[in-house]
């Protein structure tokens, strides 16, 4: 009698617990991708059968082969913000590079236990490309702000000269000069709206007057031209 309890248990686990479409964990993406220093919910919800309990919510983050067990106060930056009824969403402040891995959720009633699919986060920096870094007077600048992965939703950028808002310019990831003058040597960077705080490592524009040579900012040369003649 008693295996024949065990096996009926093993019974109605699998064919109406495990399977059951009301015993499931659900992300809101599999995939996220944030800035470093940023905050960053990792968004969850959970249902079970009706009539059970839930008596344990668990977040697992993915480290040295093995799945580790998140506390609410690994280092004062990582919160559960979810209940036993339904919402299970984490969320990590100050978020850093070792941030990157993969997370699960985990729910547990009086009698089993069920573990939701893995969420991957990757914590990345807003980098500026520059092309070309030094230019004549008169020639074309392209300037990229990018991420190694991509940022949910669409963002906004914003662009900087010499650590300053630059004016009406657009809110796109480039931004092209079309025709360099001597005005637009400097350093610049850039940022994702909404986290203006967290900006890419400058990079200097180098600007070379047109009709002079070993040039510094276009204010000094070691040329002058007069009437087609030149003086040293």
């Amino acid at each position: 009698a008693i295996r024949i309890f065990r096996y009926l248990h093993l019974y109605l686990y699998y064919f109406f617990i495990s399977g059951n479409n009301d015993n499931c964990v659900t992300y809101s993406s599999q995939r996220i991708c944030a800035l470093k220093g940023s905050t960053v919910d990792l968004s969850c919800s959970f249902t079970y059968p009706r009539g059970y309990t839930v008596t344990a919510t668990e977040w697992y983050y993915w480290k040295n082969h093995d799945w580790k067990k998140i506390s609410d106060d690994n280092a004062g930056r990582v919160s559960y913000c979810g209940n036993k009824v339904n919402n299970c969403t984490l969320r990590i402040t100050d978020l850093r590079e070792e941030d990157s891995t993969s997370y699960i959720f985990s729910f547990a009633t009086w009698d089993y236990r069920k573990d939701g699919s893995s969420i991957s986060l990757t914590v990345i920096d807003v980098v500026l490309e520059m092309e070309p870094t030094s230019v004549s007077e008169g020639n074309r600048v392209t300037l990229t702000c990018t991420t190694k992965c991509n940022l949910d939703p669409n963002p906004e950028y914003s662009w900087y000269k010499n650590g300053q808002p630059i004016e009406n310019t657009n809110t796109n990831s480039t931004v092209h000069i079309l025709s360099v003058s001597s005005e637009d040597a400097g350093k610049y960077s850039c940022g994702v709206k909404g986290h203006e705080t967290l900006l890419s490592p400058e990079k200097t524009l180098n600007v070379t007057c047109k009709y002079m040579r070993y040039t510094v900012n276009c204010t000094f040369s070691m040329y002058i031209y007069i009437y087609n003649t030149v003086f040293i």
